[in-house]
């Protein structure tokens, strides 16, 4: 059993930081047009938050290395991103983003940091620190819901672009059955949502893919920025 676990973790880490390499395109489009356009930065904002919480995790929970190794190249690929967005965004969105940073990826992540490692031990640091793990990537997995309303609307899949949707399912569902095989709930339910909701955009891919889209015209960049782990 352990032999198998391994395996499926290397997958997921191997699948893991293709989703974190996902918005590459993005950035390299940043740095030509030396502008964010209207790209948002709370999505990789929030994704450092995540990838730093579960790294936490993954070095507190015993045997959980490959969760931290994972998120250790996700913290490095989203702090990149982050840095981007404040050298090539408008002024009003480096102030945003900055302020963004301090509250989420420094001062909540301090205090959660402190906070159970100083009130909490043993399997209670472990759970407390898994709740907030779940409940942001609940959070994030969700983020691709008003996506797959505009495709619906827009009867177009332009704005839901088909590999991001592919690693998300598959995320999704190597992780949660990864979490199954380690018995973890707190890896298992918000990557099994992760994996519905997968299911759901490539459900909505095919039916849409040749559809005659409608005269809608939604900013590409909803899909493509920030990614839950």
């Amino acid at each position: 059993m352990e032999g198998l676990c391994f395996i499926v973790g290397v997958i997921g880490n191997v699948i893991s930081v293709l989703v974190f390499l996902s918005p590459v395109g993005t950035f390299w489009r940043i740095i030509k047009h030396g502008s964010t356009e209207d790209f948002e930065s709370i999505p990789y904002v929030c994704t450092l938050l995540n990838s730093s919480l579960w790294t936490y995790y993954g070095i507190t929970k015993p045997g959980a290395y490959l969760v931290a190794t994972v998120n250790g190249f996700g913290i490095l690929a989203e702090a990149v991103y982050v840095v981007l967005f404040l050298i090539y965004a408008p002024r009003k969105m480096r102030v945003k983003t900055g302020i963004l940073v301090g509250i989420l990826d420094v001062g909540f992540l301090a205090a959660a940091v402190l906070v159970t490692r100083l009130a909490l031990e043993g399997e209670t640091r472990i759970d407390a620190i898994g709740f907030m793990c779940a409940g942001l990537n609940i959070i994030m997995y969700g983020s691709p819901l008003a996506a797959m309303k505009t495709v619906v609307t827009s009867k177009s899949v332009d704005y839901m672009p088909f590999f991001l949707s592919f690693f998300l399912f598959l995320n999704g569902g190597i992780w949660a059955f990864y979490a199954f095989l380690e018995q973890d709930i707190f890896l298992g339910v918000p990557n099994g949502i992760g994996f519905l909701l997968g299911t759901a955009q490539l459900i909505l891919y095919a039916i849409y893919s040749n559809a005659r889209p409608s005269n809608n015209s939604i900013s590409q960049g909803l899909l493509e920025q920030g990614l839950p782990k």
